[in-house]
């Protein structure tokens, strides 16, 4: 297997929400870690760690039994108190996770209706974690310490070997090497000469490997490109207005062409998105309009930058505004550009800077908005859905984005409220959404099984190598 990431970080509660790099990690995470439910492809929930779980009629006290005689791959015991342990790392502070002989009680101060879904996907696994900080896990496989890779250059392989320990069963493979830091282009070739046998194909070049006749999934859009406006650490005196802020955002939404950058720019391998939340999670997100006009967008971006009475501000013409692109590689920079050029066509002058930009680099950069320093900037926003409860995934997005105040404790939402809240927060145009995409897996000659979830969670358990069809560079099948 190879992936982009250059590194693992195998520790859930070491995960940023909405990072990019948490697709690699979920993926070998979920290969040595379980959860207490899972949910499969039609919706029903089944078992996995908990064999059993009710909750009170206020859905605030949720109680699962566990699965008897579960081992770590070490061989020693699953317990209660390890499960109360991993989730009380995992569940926000004011969650209270007690053990009780085969039973955790999670323990709510507000309504908790979506706990499953929660549990069943994202950072939400059962580990124990050992005197020097490394994890055990129950899955189907465990880790061997990561080593250099031969003849790589900023790469590391990590070692996965079959849990005989495992409740599930032994896995049909005896194992599993993770080669790391791999770029797209070489996945490509590595897959076409049997070196490997799963790879991430790059948007870009899955037209390629169609024409080349490689084996290609794809799950459902897992991750958002949004643009972000934002005043670089808040509105100081001078700097742009709020109001000045909201019609820089609209002017930008309405500059932008989600189509042509969806079809022609990323060869029809992305959806325009007009929602932070895509369709297969939300089931709304077809309700939201995609308005494009630039002519209006004009009209806009000239009355931001016009005074009170009709003069531009300070007399000249406004510095560009600084998009930071602060990971994602070349794809991530092709949107930037894309962006950028759909800015200027509204008369915004955008300059994409690849690095982030500092306080220092902004404040030495020109009035943007009057007299004083560009603070006010854009971001170009990476997202990867990891939960299967929209609220959870929302209340997520809008922490981590500064979208809206701080919550711990939101009410229960319904689809309707929740609906609600989305649509005003996109109508801030704080964050304004542009495309949506899938993952994309290339697969060997040889490999059987393949079925994730179409939200993107791979099953590694059940595959297998079928070494008469594989190709011989990629030598006996394991």
């Amino acid at each position: 297997m190879e992936l982009h990431e250059p590194a693992l970080v195998l520790d859930p509660a070491k995960w940023k929400p909405g990072a990019a790099e948490n697709a690699a990690n979920e993926q070998i995470a979920a290969a040595v870690f379980d959860r207490l439910v899972t949910l499969d492809r039609f919706g029903r929930f089944q078992p996995g760690l908990a064999t059993e779980w009710s909750h009170d009629a206020a859905w605030r006290r949720w109680q699962f039994t566990l699965r008897p005689g579960v081992q770590f791959s070490d061989g020693s015991a699953l317990t209660s108190a390890d499960v109360a342990t991993a989730l009380q790392e995992l569940l926000p502070r004011k969650v209270a996770v007690t053990a009780a002989n085969t039973h955790i009680v999670v323990q709510f101060a507000a309504p908790a209706p979506d706990l499953l879904e929660r549990l069943a996907s994202g950072r939400y696994f059962i580990f124990r974690r050992n005197a020097d900080g490394t994890l055990l896990g129950t899955g189907p496989f465990f880790l061997e310490e990561p080593a250099a890779a031969p003849g790589s250059v900023g790469s590391s392989r990590y070692k996965l070997l079959s849990n005989e320990h495992c409740w599930a069963g032994r896995p049909f493979v005896d194992g599993m090497d993770v080669n790391l830091g791999v770029s797209a282009l070489r996945q490509l070739f590595d897959l076409q000469l049997g070196k490997a046998d799963v790879v991430e194909i790059s948007p870009e070049l899955v037209r390629r490997a169609g024409q080349e006749n490689l084996r290609v999934w794809n799950s459902a859009p897992v991750l958002l490109y949004a643009l972000q406006v934002s005043a670089d650490g808040g509105p100081a005196e001078g700097t742009a207005s709020a109001s000045q802020k909201s019609q820089l955002g609209e002017a930008l939404s309405l500059a932008m062409d989600r189509v042509t950058l969806a079809n022609v720019l990323l060869q029809k391998q992305a959806e325009p998105a007009a929602s932070f939340l895509p369709q297969w999670l939300s089931g709304y997100a077809f309700v939201f309009g995609m308005e494009s006009d630039v002519a209006r967008a004009k009209e806009t971006s000239s009355a931001m930058f016009a005074a009170p009475g009709g003069a531009s501000i300070s007399g000249a013409a406004p510095q560009p505004l600084h998009l930071r692109v602060e990971g994602g590689g070349d794809l991530a920079k092709l949107i930037a550009e894309r962006v950028a050029i759909n800015a200027r066509q509204a008369g915004i002058a955008v300059q994409v800077q690849t690095h982030g930009v500092t306080r220092e680099v902004a404040a030495n950069a020109g009035a943007s908005f009057g007299k004083a320093p560009d603070a006010t900037g854009l971001r170009l926003v990476a997202w990867r859905y990891s939960s299967l409860s929209e609220r959870a995934e929302l209340d997520a997005m809008a922490a981590a984005l500064q979208l809206e105040p701080a919550s711990e404790e939101r009410p229960v939402e319904d689809a309707e409220q929740l609906y609600a809240r989305e649509k005003r927060l996109v109508a801030e145009r704080n964050l304004i959404p542009l495309v949506v995409l899938p993952e994309y897996i290339g697969l060997g000659v040889g490999v059987r099984d393949w079925m994730p979830e179409r939200w993107g969670e791979w099953h590694l358990a059940d595959v297998w190598l079928d070494g008469k069809r594989g190709s011989s560079a990629a030598g006996p099948s394991r």
